[in-house]
């Protein structure tokens, strides 16, 4: 499984773009940088977004490579997401008000826009990946996922703070072979991170060790507020006996 790192920051900056990452050039998990980071052949080449939560940092270029597509028309790109996510982007986002509803508009030889829900906790087809979503801890429904190919699997928490049900699941995933884990403020900030749903580096570590063999799996951070990066990277640094590493944009892995 390859995965390309699009967009792993809590906020934008010219140096800074939201959550969005590729796996191997077809499935894009989040949505918060498709376009500004992808050229146009590599956006028509596309096959599926699976969507964690409808906050626009996650949603928004969603709405660009639809119009994208659509003039190219490049066929189908699938959006799935647990079915609260699917009724947000319905009704507030492709709804021909904020941005055209582009379920309807077609992309050569179907809809632009084909939504497809991912019950949680029960393992869902997208394009051949088998997809497992699970609720974690934010602010609106938000999933979190683990996504397998056969061979490989890779976790993605989403938006959340301390939660417990996401450590079950990947505690059971005997094919883990990374983590995508999000912390988004500095330790002084814990009261802002507890009422926005997120994670400092001192919950961060508490969280972390509730997996079966924490020294041993690969997370990889994302989600850091820009203001805070410096910060947030130190606090980081000083915790021991984890396998963690702060994503850039530049990255990319082989799991």
């Amino acid at each position: 499984m390859e995965l390309r790192v699009l967009g792993c920051h809590g906020g934008e900056t010219p140096r800074h773009r939201t959550t969005a990452f590729l796996v191997d050039d077809r499935l894009a998990i989040d949505a918060g940088c498709l376009t500004s980071r992808l050229e146009l052949e590599d956006q028509a080449r596309l096959k599926a977004v699976v969507v964690s939560h409808a906050h626009l940092d996650h949603i928004r270029d969603l709405a660009t490579i639809a119009d994208n597509r659509c003039q190219l028309e490049s066929g189908s790109l699938i959006v799935a997401a647990t079915r609260a996510t699917i009724e947000h982007l319905r009704a507030h986002f492709f709804n021909d008000k904020l941005w055209p509803d582009f379920t309807l508009i077609p992309a050569g030889d179907g809809p632009t826009i084909v939504f497809q829900e991912i019950s949680l906790e029960t393992p869902t087809s997208v394009i051949g990946y088998r997809v497992t979503a699970v609720p974690v801890s934010h602010t609106v429904d938000t999933a979190g996922f683990v996504i397998d190919d056969g061979k490989t699997a890779l976790g993605f928490s989403g938006d959340t703070g301390p939660t417990d049900r996401f450590w079950q699941m990947l505690n059971a995933e005997p094919h883990l072979k990374a983590l995508l884990m999000e912390v988004s403020f500095p330790n002084r900030a814990q009261g802002l991170a507890e009422i926005s749903g997120h994670h400092t580096p001192a919950t961060l570590e508490a969280d972390l060790r509730k997996y079966r063999a924490p020294e041993s799996l690969p997370t990889l951070l994302y989600h850091i507020k820009p203001p805070f990066q410096a910060e947030v990277e130190k606090e980081c640094a000083r915790i021991k006996g984890l396998n963690i590493q702060v994503l850039d944009l530049k990255d990319q892995f082989i799991l």
